[in-house]
């Protein structure tokens, strides 16, 4: 099996998409792209300002559109949001090109990850755990369309980006 064109990191927040991502481009020779920093760019505001002015929805479409764009690019590692996978079109749009691997992690780790964060729009809520269970039992099974999964709990990035960077050689040696 070739090696991919791009790997594309889908997974619930504070499943460490970002930080493996970073740690798994150099491994690959790959550049690694953050789709929310992708669309605060292009839009010259935070992502937390695009929902609270414009909404989720006006959000969800930035971001169909940056992972249609990104999705045509070689050479990436796309990390995504935890709701790209909301959208079906998006890991289509991210399959053309990419390997999807999803990043999983219990809703325990989550929390310890996340609760402390400001810059999560969907997680200003009361009881954060509540949140977060909720939100991680209707996406999870989406999480299920990646072609590799891997659990992030216990694991620093590094350790992530390493496993996953020995599943692809083994992958593509067979």
């Amino acid at each position: 099996m070739p090696k991919p064109e791009s790997i594309a990191l889908i997974g619930f927040m504070g499943t460490g998409k970002t930080s493996v991502g970073k740690a798994l481009a150099p491994k690959l020779g790959f550049r690694v792209m953050d789709v929310d920093t992708y669309i605060e760019s292009h839009e010259k505001r935070k992502i937390s300002e695009i929902f609270d002015k414009s909404g989720e929805a006006y959000f969800r479409s930035l971001e169909k559109k940056a992972v249609s764009e990104l999705a045509q690019q070689k050479g990436l590692v796309i990390t995504t949001g935890g709701g790209v996978v909301l959208d079906p079109e998006n890991i289509q749009a991210l399959r053309q090109h990419a390997l999807i691997i999803a990043l999983l992690a219990s809703p325990e780790t989550i929390y310890e990850r996340v609760k402390s964060s400001k810059h999560r729009p969907l997680l200003q809520k009361e009881d954060v755990m509540a949140e977060i269970r909720h939100l991680y039992e209707d996406r999870a099974p989406l999480y299920q369309a990646a072609d590799l999964k891997f659990e992030t709990d216990g694991q620093t990035p590094s350790q992530v980006a390493q496993i996953i960077f020995e599943a692809l050689n083994k992958r593509n040696s067979v």
